[in-house]
């Protein structure tokens, strides 16, 4: 995927956003395309600038 293909988030959406887990905030990684929660160690895919804050769609993080 390009840089170009890729969306950015607007910072004023993820000060909303928290982990559907652990209620706690998300850190956006752009380059993985992930908001990452570290209280429950999941990351959450963003498909087309969406986030998908979806339980069974997130990754557990290695420690």
């Amino acid at each position: 995927m390009s840089e170009r293909d890729q969306k950015i988030l607007d910072p004023k959406m993820l000060d909303l956003l928290v982990c559907p887990h652990s209620k706690s905030s998300l850190v956006y990684d752009e380059a993985s395309q992930e908001l990452i929660c570290k209280k429950s160690k999941l990351a959450y895919p963003v498909r087309d600038g969406v986030p998908i804050l979806l339980i069974s769609e997130a990754r557990a993080l290695d420690d």
